[in-house]
């Protein structure tokens, strides 16, 4: 899972970035309003940390633009500010979510934990299309017709969620890329064929007959002959 931070202070940053990496999620950061909200306006992150005092934009403002120009992302906005109007502001501006500094870091990660399964729109976890079946809590894929199933590593995990919660879509090997490796990493696009080999061997293995198809020119697609 990535989740963007926009925060300017950099001791929170800094401090929130290294909970969430231990946590094993992927960590993205902007100190300023602009830059964030063109992150967030990229689509490829599951969850965005939006503090409201910001330089250019502040939380509000970029929240409202965010929703207007249709991104669903889920958003837990952070604020020095406890008072009900503000939370109020946060929540009708587009936020899903209100976390008052200073918080626990228990409290964090529970919020974004149930903000993630929101995002997936499931409560376990657990994403289907046609014949499989991926839990991300276990990090394990399963084809439904025959029981079998087999444990995904992270890069794997996270390009079947990427697909199934995209079907009926094509992905380019740059959303790939930059979805699952991030717009910072010196991860080569040669990276993406050889963990999309890894995972189409996994749903052979299980004798899945959802396939990761290449689309010439474009991209990728899941598709089953059975949808």
């Amino acid at each position: 899972m990535r989740i963007l931070i926009v925060e300017d202070e950099k001791r929170m940053a800094d401090a929130l970035c290294e909970i969430l990496r231990l946590e094993k999620y992927e960590v993205d950061h902007f100190d300023n309003g602009k830059d964030g909200l063109a992150a967030i306006e990229s689509g490829i992150y599951d969850i965005v940390i939006l503090d409201v005092m910001l330089p250019g934009m502040n939380g509000y403002e970029i929240a409202r633009e965010a929703r207007k120009n249709g991104i669903i992302t889920p958003i837990l906005m952070l604020t020095a500010k406890a008072e009900l109007d503000d939370k109020v502001t946060g929540l009708d501006s587009g936020a899903d979510d209100y976390l008052t500094k200073p918080f626990m870091t228990k409290e964090l990660l529970a919020r974004i934990r149930a903000l993630s399964r929101r995002a997936l729109g499931t409560p376990d976890g657990k994403l289907s299309y046609a014949d499989i079946t991926l839990d991300t809590s276990k990090v394990t894929l399963s084809c439904t017709t025959n029981g079998q199933s087999v444990r995904l590593s992270e890069k794997e995990c996270r390009i079947m969620e990427y697909l199934i919660a995209n079907n009926g879509q094509i992905l380019t090997r740059e959303q790939l890329a930059v979805k699952i490796w991030g717009y910072e990493s010196e991860a080569e696009y040669n990276n993406v064929e050889v963990y999309l080999s890894f995972t189409r061997k996994k749903l052979a293995f299980i004798d899945a007959k959802t396939e990761i198809k290449s689309v010439r020119g474009i991209g990728y697609e899941l598709r089953c002959g059975d949808v």
